[in-house]
């Protein structure tokens, strides 16, 4: 006996159906489901080519057309197929189609013929022996799956009796190709078994020698999937038939076959294939894409978010619509949703991120470690807006505080306890550091607190411990405590985000608590709304991290972006390596903010982000946002055009919406024709059924036209006025250069060219302005989806299953530690691995990330490193780190340990939901459904538009075009071209090279100077990371005049010194000449605070130095850089040889971190090349002249704002004087004292007519015995700091904000001491008097803190160095803020948990002080002068500073003081408050 293997994947059955998983994509064949055509027995599948031995196509194996359409079954079955005769004498299959036609004549004891054969088939049984023969005259079997190789086993019966020739055999005819390009050896015995039968009784004639028996192992998008050790059970509905082999060409009219079966595996399950659903619910609206079962095309549908009129819930409305759709039954709303047409649902929400916009989250109480009560509210105690007095923060989550009385330190190297012995009383925490339970939980005390929470009603708690990121034993136990008691929800720090600093763990907690409540009551909304098989049903949520979660592990603060993450996933998985290699950057344009992010080949992840003045410390996709969309208000002010950040809301909304609006970006590109009436909804006016109103709009900008030409004519009265479509093209392109900012900041900031980029763009408003960004920043390519508008939805179906673990691991990097992080990392893998499996994933649709978070020493930078070897011992961490580091800052760090902070896996589930549908090239020319004028730069166009819908695969429309896509209208530049994608996508080619743009230069063209603006600030923030406060110009003046022409290309100069224009010696200057075409252009400048640069105590801020070489190394002029060559050997020298001092003859101590000092200087040269490729980007587009031109235009732009604002000071001040003689100009005087007595006096004169002031700080005291004495460049920085804060509109910092103004100083006054005075003081206190005097003198505000608290201590091994915050002094309409950093500083505070893990310090308490803020209508410190209120306010508490000695002594130290400390002696530091504003 001879085995032929002859075997189907699809099962038989007479109706159409789903195969089971893997599905079945059928070569040649859009539809989604699964044809299949039945001829005795033998499915086919629809449109299946076979293809000879070489894989070519073989024309006779092609199944007929007709077989391939479901309406011929009838008739197959029947096998009455009148209008195909076939030859059955035919020899072979070779001759036969696949499909073959029974000749219908009455065999003997066969009564169906081939439709009984299959219809026992498909019970499951045998059919009976009659049957036989017609089973054996099927010439042709094969799979139907396409990825699996294909066996044809022509296979013939001969007459019983008749001789077997030595030729007869099977013939194998066809294998089709292998669609990765290989074939892998079907390893499995059984079918290995039955092949090898099945070859071996073939003959040279009747089979392919060279053909190699293989199959290819099946294979999904991402991952292979190896064949099943058994045939049967990978084959649902294999069968085998063992009987004799006979010659093929034996064909008699009388002729019998013996078979018998020897298996027949059991038929797989036959399922209906179902419905499937992506929604996005959006702020304002909600997208759903469904794919339906029959239908090539999804169905998309977009709904109001929040419409209680017509529906509850828009994602349940609009499953409930589509499926009454698809059914055809009608589904009530009171009803529930039936689940049995329903396959999965996937959805993005902003449930929890409108809760946190609108602080609408659940009531909580916060639960801290025992003196640490006003941790969160303090923060890093840092401001948002630094030019903003009012320093508005963010409110609290949590209602109310309580302290769990419990305390856990870190015992450190070398460190011994309070017995004498080393760590005998200690555990080793999580992270591996040692840890000392000092007080345990106060369980009974505890109990209260709660318990009074719980009648107040609250019943969710976020609790944060000092150091539970490592010893986590407390939080659980006060979550254990709660829950008992009945508390409803408990988040702990430890559990959602166990890393070291509990401020950003604290505040993760209350964002967890806040918001959790709300997601799972809207989650259990939700559900409740299907009926009782939802279980059967995959529901999964979309997370920040660009990851699914099932509802059961969908938490508050990974919901956060739960929507843009949608879209960053939507564009990555469909362009990104399909549509171009290039990295892409996601631009998603909406109507109040745009969002922007970055694919490269990986979700670009952050660990920390701020959202709505929360910061949530979890893995989040980076999408950074601006304040700047359709609906941003469009403003001129001060000579130029502003956008944003202000926007006009969806109600009223602009001006084209008929709600009495203010003119909007969306009203600009209605003038421009850009955003067409008749294919935008008419739900506007009274009725709702009215088009957008272009009169009205027209109107509006005829007015504001009015506004700007009237300017422009009183700076130049030659100029031409400028029509209506130039102002809103001018505030277009204002408006994309200022979303072009997040954009260069997210590639430039971290070492990537913008311009190697190609522009994805989705969102409802985002096409329209994609060509313009595009070429604004350098990129040649712009790809649109074709699901544009609702991408953020179609996302949710192509992402992935995420599950993430994490642990703190504190060592240095090295052999040893790599082996224990990679051990850690094997037990956090298995752990995400069997959550996996717990949802129903195999190992083979796992794939796993492993990473360790490392930074250097002494640095809080830290960088999570990916791991890209399968082996975590393998990976090169370190090298990988170090290449990072310099890629994003620009430099490296040498002879530097590099730490690991964390151990990190991320546990990925593939599901592969979504398939990406080709379209077939066309051939037709594209339909022009209209043309429309559009404006753009050059005028007026006549403008063609097309329908995405109406355009294939290969049409090539060249700008200026419309592509209407849904409710996005796509435009297509005059320049650039649009072609229609294999995928449908559409992707746009910015042919033109960015020509070099022609401005006016003597005048500022109104639009460039906005653009130029932004910029400027731009350049600042990519280069430097902040924009400095100081003035540089003195310094750079200063420079010159010393260099003169002994300046080169490659030069870089450094300097710190106070008569060199410097502040104070810790902040030094680095420089860097800029030249082009050999001629010295203009100068690029950094300033960096240095921790340490010598001088008599670490940290370089001596509290009583009295001559400026006590204060460490001071550098007047020196080339760092000398034509390209860094100077390492003369910096270090000048580091490490401070002066000497001349009065004593003592050798003052060099720096104590020379490493750290050369690292940070090479940084400031990397910040300026920065800045100086950006502004060269900026001359190519424009020219020098025109850049230099502007350079002058900001400052006067800057100058002018001042000037409007002292205008309106001078006139408010005069208007409220009675005894003012002068109309046109009022003078005020101030003055303010230092805690030695020394005197800041300052008159104030303002000229009302002119705008101008001059400042005179005569009067001021003599230059002091001390280090308070400040150069007059930091008299000029406060001056210029509180101008700033004092003209409301965003513009750069520039010299500028002083020109109308005149600033004298007393020379030899402690505001303009000689070059040998002290003055480190002088930079972080004298500064903040100064500016207190000048605010009060303008009526600003009262005083604040007027200090900058700052605290050093160390030795010759180590050095701290902090600046503490204090109170902000109230204003007009504002109270003060407490525990906030103040005017001229805005640091952040090391996190407490560092604190006591780097250095040998424990912290007893942190907190605000009570009642310290002056009284006042609105209520708002230093230690000797109390901080002023203003307008009958009351002053603000005074700071103070103790020393708690070993024997419980309270010593006070006074304002400033150097002290040596023992072990165990407390040091406490008390901030001033603010003053009050107002009479109480």
């Amino acid at each position: 006996m001879e085995l032929s293997l002859c075997y189907s994947y699809a099962a038989l059955h007479s109706v159409k159906h789903e195969i089971d998983e893997p599905r079945v994509e059928v070569a040649e064949s859009r539809q989604r489901q699964a044809d299949s055509i039945i001829g005795c027995g033998i499915v086919v599948p629809k449109m299946w080519r076979m293809r000879d031995i070489n894989g070519a196509p073989d024309k006779a194996h092609l199944i007929p057309t007709k077989y391939c359409d479901s309406r011929s079954w009838p008739r197959l079955r029947a096998g009455n197929h009148s209008n195909q005769r076939h030859d059955h004498r035919a020899t072979g299959a070779a001759a036969s189609p696949a499909v073959r036609r029974y000749r219908r004549r009455p065999l003997a004891g066969a009564a169906a013929g081939p439709i009984s054969a299959a219809a026992d088939l498909r019970a499951g049984r045998p059919p009976p022996s009659r049957c036989w023969p017609q089973l054996a005259r099927t010439t042709a079997c094969a799979t139907v799956h396409p990825r699996l190789a294909v066996c044809v086993a022509v296979h013939a019966g001969a007459p019983a009796g008749v001789a077997t020739p030595a030729a007869a055999g099977p013939r194998l005819l066809a294998v089709p190709p292998l669609l990765d390009g290989r074939s892998t050896p079907l390893r499995h015995l059984t079918a290995s078994a039955c092949l090898q039968q099945l070859a071996s009784s073939a003959t040279e004639t009747t089979r392919r020698p060279d053909l190699p028996l293989r199959c290819r192992p099946l294979r999904s998008r991402r991952r292979p999937l190896p064949l099943s050790s058994s045939i049967s059970s990978f084959f649902p509905s294999l069968l085998w038939l063992v009987g004799p082999t006979v010659t093929p060409n034996v064909m008699t009219e009388n002729w019998g076959i013996t078979m018998r079966f020897v298996n027949f595996c059991e038929m797989g399950s036959i399922r209906e294939e179902k419905l499937k659903f992506c929604i996005d619910r959006g702020g304002t609206f909600t997208d759903v894409y469904a794919e339906i079962p029959g239908q090539s095309e999804a169905r998309v549908m977009k709904l109001l978010s929040v419409d209680p009129a017509n529906y509850d819930d828009a994602p349940i409305e609009g499953i409930r619509r589509i499926l009454e759709e698809h059914t055809g039954h009608k589904i009530p709303r009171a009803s529930k949703i039936p689940t049995d047409k329903i396959e999965w649902i996937r959805m993005g929400t902003t449930v929890a991120t409108n809760a946190l916009l609108e602080r609408k989250g659940e009531r909580i109480a916060l639960c801290v470690t025992r003196g640490f009560r006003d941790l969160l509210q303090i923060g890093n105690q840092a401001r948002p807006k630094i030019f903003d007095l009012t320093v508005a923060m963010p409110s609290n989550l949590y209602e109310e505080v309580i302290e769990a009385d419990e305390r856990v330190e870190l015992v450190l190297d070398g460190e011994v306890d309070g017995s004498g012995s080393n760590s005998s009383l200690s555990v080793k925490g999580i992270s591996g550091e040692l840890v000392r339970v000092v007080k345990p939980l106060n369980e009974e005390a505890l109990k209260p607190s709660l318990k009074k929470l719980l009648d107040n009603g609250i019943s969710c708690l976020a609790v944060v411990l000092l150091h539970s990121y490592t010893y986590p034993q407390h939080e659980i136990l006060v979550e254990k405590i709660a829950l008992d008691m009945g508390f409803r929800h408990v988040s702990l720090s430890s559990a959602l985000t166990p890393m070291v600093r509990a401020v950003p763990r604290g505040l993760t907690a209350s964002v967890d608590a806040y918001l959790t409540p709300v997601i799972k009551e809207y989650l259990s909304g939700f559900m409740s709304k299907f009926d009782e098989d939802l279980g059967k049903v995959n529901v999964l949520f979309m997370q920040s991290d660009g990851g699914l979660a099932p509802e059961s592990r969908f938490s508050g603060h990974k919901a956060i972006l739960s929507g843009p993450a949608g879209g960053v996933v939507g564009y990555s998985q469909t362009l990104f390596g399909l549509e171009t290699e290039k990295p892409l950057i996601g631009f998603d344009m909406g109507g109040t903010s745009t969002d922007v992010s970055r694919y490269a080949g990986s979700y670009e992840q952050v660990l920390e982000t701020q959202i709505a003045g929360a910061i949530i410390q979890a893995p989040q996709l980076d999408i950074n946002t601006v304040a700047a969309g359709g609906g941003s208000k469009l403003k001129f002010q001060f000579g130029s055009f502003r956008v944003g950040p202000e926007s006009v809301g969806a109600h009223p909304g602009p001006v084209c919406y008929r709600k009495g609006g203010e003119l909007a970006v969306t009203d600009a590109n209605l003038i421009l024709g850009t955003l067409i009436p008749d294919y935008f909804p008419s739900i506007f006016g009274l009725n709702e059924d009215q088009k957008l109103d272009v009169e009205a709009t027209r109107d509006e900008f005829k007015k504001l036209a009015d506004q700007i030409n009237s300017y422009r004519r009183s700076q130049d009265p030659s100029t031409k006025d400028m029509t209506v479509e130039e102002i809103a093209l001018g505030f277009v392109n204002v408006a994309n250069e200022t979303m072009c900012r997040p954009i260069r900041q997210l590639t430039e900031m971290k070492g990537h060219e913008t311009r190697n980029h190609a522009l994805a763009c989705f969102g409802g408003a985002g096409p329209q302005h994609a060509c313009s960004i595009a070429r604004s920043l350098g990129m040649s390519e712009v790809l649109i989806h074709r699901f544009c508008g609702i991408l953020s939805a179609y996302g949710m179906g192509l992402a992935d299953v995420i599950e993430e673990a994490q642990e703190p691991f504190s060592a240095v990097y090295d052999p040893e530690s790599i082996l224990e992080a990679a051990h850690r990392e094997a037990i956090l893998l298995a752990q995400v691995r069997q959550k996996l499996k717990g949802q129903s994933f195999t190992d083979e649709s796992i794939s796993t990330e492993s990473f360790l978070n490392l930074r250097y020493e002494g640095t809080d930078t830290a960088i999570m490193v990916k791991g890209k070897r399968a082996q975590p011992s393998e990976n090169d961490y370190a090298l990988e780190f170090v290449k990072l580091f310099q890629q994003e800052y620009g430099f490296k760090l040498q002879n530097r340990k590099i730490l690991i902070c964390d151990v990190r896996v991320r546990g990925i589930g593939v599901t592969n939901i979504l398939k990406l549908q080709s379209l077939e090239p066309v051939s037709w020319a594209p339909k022009v459904e209209g043309d429309y004028k559009v404006y753009f730069e050059h005028g007026w166009h006549e403008t063609p538009l097309f329908k995405l819908e109406n355009l294939g695969f290969g049409h090539s429309l060249p700008g200026p075009a419309i592509i209407m896509n849904g409710n996005s209208t796509v435009i297509v530049e005059p320049g650039c071209r649009a072609v229609i994608t294999k995928f449908g996508n559409i992707k746009i080619e910015i042919h033109s090279s960015p020509q070099m743009t022609k401005v006016a230069e003597k005048v500022a063209d109104v639009v460039h100077l906005s653009i130029f603006n932004n910029r400027w600030w731009t350049g600042c923030q990519c280069s430097t990371r902040s924009c400095p406060l100081r003035a540089m110009s003195s310094t750079v003046k200063w420079q010159l005049e010393y260099w003169g022409d002994n300046l080169n290309e490659g030069d870089v100069l450094v300097t710190n010194h106070p008569c060199a224009g410097g502040s104070h010696l810790p902040d030094i200057t680095v420089i860097t000449p800029v030249f082009v075409n050999g001629k010295l252009v203009f100068f690029v400048a950094s300033r960096g605070h240095h921790a340490e640069i010598g001088g008599i105590t670490p940290g370089s801020m001596p509290p009583f130095s009295v001559s400026i070489w006590e204060e460490g190394a001071a550098i007047k002029a020196f080339k760092l850089v000398e034509k390209g060559i860094f100077q390492e050997g003369g910096i270090t020298k000048l580091l490490q040889s401070p002066n000497i001092d001349e009065a004593s003859v003592r050798n003052i101590p060099g720096t104590r971190k020379l490493q750290d000092n050369l690292s940070d200087l090479r940084a400031q040269v990397a910040a300026n090349q920065r800045g100086i490729s950006l502004i060269k980007e900026l001359i190519e587009q424009y020219s020098l002249g025109t850049v230099q031109a502007y350079m002058s235009h900001v400052q006067i732009n800057a100058e002018e704002a001042v000037r409007e604002m002292l205008r309106s000071v001078a006139t408010r001040v005069i208007g409220q004087s009675r005894n003012n003689d002068e109309k046109d100009s009022v003078t005020i005087e101030e003055e303010d004292y230092m805690d030695d007595g020394s005197i800041i006096h300052l008159k104030l004169t303002i000229n009302a007519e002119k705008g101008e002031a001059i400042f005179d700080f005569d009067g001021t005291s003599p230059e002091v015995y001390g280090n308070w004495n400040a150069p007059e460049a930091v008299t000029s920085a406060a001056v210029i700091y509180c101008l700033r804060c004092l003209v409301d509109i965003d513009i750069p910092l520039n010299q500028g904000c002083l020109a109308p103004v005149k600033i004298l100083i007393p020379s030899g006054s402690f505001l303009s001491p000689s070059d040998k005075a002290a003055v480190v003081g002088g930079n972080v206190l004298t500064s903040q008097r100064i500016t207190d005097v000048v605010l009060t003198a303008f009526q600003a505000c009262a005083c604040s803190q007027g200090c900058m608290n700052n605290l050093t201590f160390g030795n010759d091994s180590f050095g701290y160095y902090e600046t503490i915050g204090g109170g902000s002094g109230a204003g007009p309409s504002w109270h003060g803020t407490s525990g906030v950093q103040c005017h001229m500083t805005n640091t952040r505070m090391t996190d407490p948990e560092i604190f006591e893990q780097r250095y040998p310090v424990l912290l007893h308490r942190f907190g605000l002080r009570e009642n310290s803020g002056g009284d006042g209508v609105y209520s708002g410190e230093r230690r000797v002068h109390a901080p002023r209120g203003l307008n009958g306010g009351k002053d603000g508490a005074r700071g103070a500073n103790y020393l708690v000695t070993k024997d419980k002594r309270k010593v006070y130290l006074g304002g400033k003081n150097t002290v040596e400390v023992q072990a165990g002696e407390i040091l406490q530091i008390l901030t001033p408050g603010g003053g009050g504003w107002g009479s109480p």
